[in-house]
């Protein structure tokens, strides 16, 4: 059969079952063939099980692992955990192999091209509209991501043995390739899963630049050289890397102005080391003579400025001119980075001062090249070294200052009060906080004072704005652009900003007022999101705020998926989520203003996750208008962008997704306007039910922290920020990360699903309705469909077993009861409305890959479920602790979204 007749279930099932083999063949040769029994026997029960159901499978299970020492459990759940990780490296591999960068599928940029050109809209207007647009992925440290980074690398490297093993040419060369196969499936083995420290900031700034340095610094020239030629015209750089690592403080006090200039030096680091690389490999090709080619003026006078006076070289001006270049950009590394240059430039030169200059030098080298030699040199290397420069700059990737809204007011208020001008700014009301904040912004007087005792909290803020302003002034105006303020309930908390960054020389007061720096709201309760059109029309209305805004007319506004569904469901959350970036854009288009929203997504369903694509699709019509960031969080970053390849499908499905959103005439969202009353009884009941039970219901809280790992996975070394805003042991103070992530482990996923089938019966909505919802429009499809992979992926047999963990049996049966029937209400409701007779009936894909994975998740939840047991009832054992990790490790692999 030819590769492009196979089915994707059955091209996965193939990788799967190979890479499985090769991994027995290596705990066979390394550990004997006794234990590789040992855990073939369990997993051949637990697929059993999952194919055949019945009492007496289920109980051989609970009896094999039963019978697992201490020892052997852990061993156990290590093997488990890396044959799933191997299903991940069979099922990325599978995703290459569906799409090779090139193919014109819906969800690349020539395929959005085609959908709209059958809709009229012609290929110049897509390359109109991505003159002005602006894409951008943006990388936060947000702490799901339970793999090491050596296992992301020996995961690259068993995918790279993989394809070539696939590729050989003979049966000789396949052998060979099948040897490198198993050595590095024998290093992955033997890989250490569980990080000993716990990550600090540094870590996670390396962990984000490795991504820059794998994949985008040379995807990204490739993908606008694609679209380039599939457009037949020039684009400018609008799809960006942003990255939140270094700069968001929000709840993270070790994210300091030291943390911040080491971001920007490891970020410039990677970024000239790149170019440095691409310049040197430049002069070794471009050995063109001046003696049998002619060559631009301005190219002669750079290779003339380029001090290079090598007689070998005195007819090869495209190589002096490199030469010189290469001279200034190692002169300018150490400025940059504070190292010198891995390859010193014997030449004496003075440094660049901008990636600006940089770029215009290499312009200089293609232009000469496209006029005397033709338009054979428009493309290639040196044409993407200058795409990257001017995608990358010197900074890499902008960087977002966050902090929470409570810790401005905090901070001004000490500043305040030493200066003078306001005794207890806290005790203000809002519209008196608005007029001192705007007196104080209207003039050049300064408020902090070198010679006043200020507060630890305080003098840190104060450190990292003055970093901010030298790293601009170091690295560009693109080095940081916005300031985000978590928590916006109101005008002043905005306000707050500018009068901070006024201190640092960031907000220039006067005639004429102007900010290098943006602040930016960020709307994530429900309640702050209903709120948000109000809250911006008064700030937006605002005289400053219109004169800072005169210039682009642009205004960002971030809107957050975590906290919103952890206040109001996840059927509430995306709902309001959506009538808010329809008010928000009726707000700013009423006041002449153009909107750019920020979409705070994480990895799960319960904040935000799902296909990209799709959720572009399903934006509220003319919120996109070819602008749009989105943050790419924890695991989804890995799964995303460590490799070039799924870095190229990833990148070029975002853009196509914007494209279309912004172009195509679909009145698919006008029919949901029309039925927006619909969603509104079915989001208010589903809130009911969601609030009645997570924060109405007595005892919930005790219930929650005995019946998911969450103590366990506070213990996990992934993150450096807090698990908690405050130390208390509320819902309202945990953070949405861990509270997604422990209802994950607990195979409940709560977050994703709870309050729908509540919200069916009680809205009073005919199934026929919803049906018709579900066939025309996209929001609604996607919010369905995003819900049945969660509904998918839990399990109310183990998620019973873990309430079991809960000590009053009372209160444990009455609130798993409630989960439980709401579970099958959702479920039942959810294939009355999509036609369906099972889960994922019209998504093979998934369920193939969930039936690959589930026997090995399974037992994993079943030993970290007696492991918990045996360490919260006092075993201090530290093989209990490896294992309850072990076990979280390879449950996170399994369900891949799970954080």
């Amino acid at each position: 059969m030819d590769k492009a007749e196979k089915s994707a279930p059955s091209e996965l099932r193939t990788r799967v079952r190979l890479l499985g083999r090769v991994l027995g063949d290596v705990i066979k040769s390394q550990d004997g063939q006794a234990l590789f029994d040992r855990i073939e026997d369990i997993r051949k029960t637990s697929v059993a099980f999952h194919r055949d159901g019945g009492t007496a499978n289920a109980a051989l299970l609970e009896e094999r692992l039963r019978s697992l020492d201490l020892r052997e459990t852990v061993r156990f759940a290590h093997s488990f955990a890396c044959f799933l990780q191997i299903a991940n490296i069979a099922e990325d591999y599978v995703q290459r192999l569906k799409a090779a960068p090139g193919d014109v599928r819906a969800d690349t940029l020539a395929g959005s091209v085609e959908a709209l050109a059958a809709e009229g809209v012609d290929r110049a207007a897509v390359a109109q509209m991505l003159q002005t647009a602006a894409i951008a992925p943006v990388l936060t440290a947000h702490p799901t991501e339970v793999r090491r980074k050596s296992v992301l690398d020996r995961a690259g490297a068993i995918t790279a043995a993989l394809s070539a093993w696939e590729q050989a040419a003979s049966e000789a060369a396949r052998q060979d390739h099948e040897v490198e196969l198993l050595r590095e499936v024998a290093i992955f083995w033997r890989t250490r899963l569980l990080r000993d420290v716990r990550l600090g900031v540094i870590d996670e700034i390396e962990t984000a630049v490795s991504y820059f340095e794998r994949s985008f610094l040379a995807e990204l020239p490739r993908l606008y050289a694609r679209w380039t030629r599939q457009l037949q015209t020039g684009l400018p750089s609008f799809l960006r890397i942003g990255s939140w690592v270094g700069g968001d403080r929000d709840g993270n006090p070790f994210v300091t102005d030291a943390v911040q200039r080491q971001a920007f030096a490891r970020q410039s680091q990677a970024a000239l080391q790149n170019y440095l690389d691409r310049i040197h490999a430049l002069g070794a090709e471009l050995s063109i003579s001046s003696t049998l080619a002619k060559i631009s003026p301005p190219l002669q006078a750079l290779a003339e400025r380029s001090g290079d006076t090598s007689s070998q070289r005195q007819d090869e001006p495209y190589r002096r001119a490199l030469r010189g270049i290469y001279a200034r950009l190692a002169a300018a590394y150490p400025i940059l980075t504070g190292e010198a240059p891995p390859r010193p430039s014997p030449l004496a030169a003075e440094p660049y001062p901008d990636a600006v200059a940089l770029k215009a030098d290499l312009q200089v080298i293609l232009d000469s090249l496209v006029e005397n030699h033709g338009e054979m040199f428009r493309a290639g290397a040196l044409a993407d070294l200058i795409r990257a420069v001017d995608c990358f700059e010197f900074h890499l990737a902008t960087l977002d200052l966050r902090q929470n809204s409570a810790v401005h007011a905090r901070t001004l208020a000490e500043l305040m009060a030493a200066a003078g001008v306001c005794p207890d700014y806290e005790a203000l009301d809002e519209a008196d906080r608005c007029e001192l904040l705007l007196g104080e912004l209207a003039h050049g007087r300064l408020l902090y004072s070198p010679y006043a005792r200020y507060s630890e909290e305080t003098q840190r803020e104060y450190g990292v704005l003055a970093q901010a302003a030298r790293s601009r002034a170091l690295y560009g105006p693109h080095a940081i652009r916005v300031y985000i303020v978590s928590n916006t309930t109101s005008v002043s908390d905005l306000l707050e900003v500018y009068v901070l960054l006024k201190e640092v020389g960031l907000f220039h007061p006067g005639e004429t007022p102007r900010t290098e720096v943006f602040a930016e709201p960020l709307f994530e309760t429900i309640g702050d999101l209903r709120a948000a059109p109000q809250t911006m029309r008064a700030y937006l209305s605002l005289p400053l705020v219109r004169a800072l805004l005169a210039e682009g007319r642009l205004q960002e506004v971030m809107i957050g998926y975590s906290d919103s569904n952890k206040d109001g469901s996840y059927l509430t959350s995306t709902w309001e989520l959506h009538q808010a970036s329809r008010a928000l854009l009726a707000t700013t288009d009423e006041l002449g203003l153009r909107l750019q929203l920020f979409h705070g997504r994480g990895g799960t369903v319960g904040r935000g996750g799902g296909s990209s694509y799709e959720a572009l699709l399903a934006q509220p019509e003319g919120t996109v208008r070819g602008r749009i960031r989105i943050t790419e969080q924890g695991e989804m970053v890995a799964n995303k962008y460590a490799d070039p390849q799924l870095a190229d499908q990833s990148l070029e499905t975002i853009t196509a997704g914007v494209v279309l959103a912004s172009l195509r005439r679909d009145p698919a969202e006008r029919l949901g306007e029309r039925h927006a009353p619909i969603l509104d009884r079915l989001s208010q009941a589903s809130m009911e039910a969601y609030r009645s039970l997570v924060y109405e219901t007595p005892g919930f809280v005790d219930y929650f922290y005995a019946a998911t790992p969450l103590t366990e996975i506070v213990e996990l070394n992934i993150g450096s920020r807090p698990a908690s805003r405050q130390p208390t042991r509320s819902i309202e103070g945990l953070r949405a990360i861990p509270w997604v992530f422990s209802w994950s482990q607990s195979r409940t996923m709560l977050p994703g699903w709870y309050g729908f089938g509540a919200a069916v019966a009680a809205s009073g909505v005919s199934l026929s309705e919803l049906n018709d919802l579900h066939e025309a429009w996209p929001f609604f499809a996607t919010t369905l469909s995003n819900m049945e992979m969660v509904l998918a992926k839990s399990d109310m047999h183990i998620a019973r077993r873990y309430a079991g963990l809960v000590e009053d049996k009372a209160l444990a049966r009455s609130i798993f009861e409630r989960i439980e029937a709401e579970w099958e209400r959702t479920v039942e409701a959810l294939l009355a409305i999509n036609g369906q007779t099972a889960l994922l009936g019209r998504n093979p894909e998934l369920a193939e890959a969930l039936r690959t994975r589930l026997p090995y998740i399974d037992p994993l939840n079943h030993l970290q479920i007696e492991l918990i047991r045996r360490r919260r009832s006092g075993d201090g054992a530290e093989a209990v602790r490896e294992g309850i990790h072990l076990t979280i490790n390879g449950v996170a692999a399994g369900l891949r979204n799970s954080g």
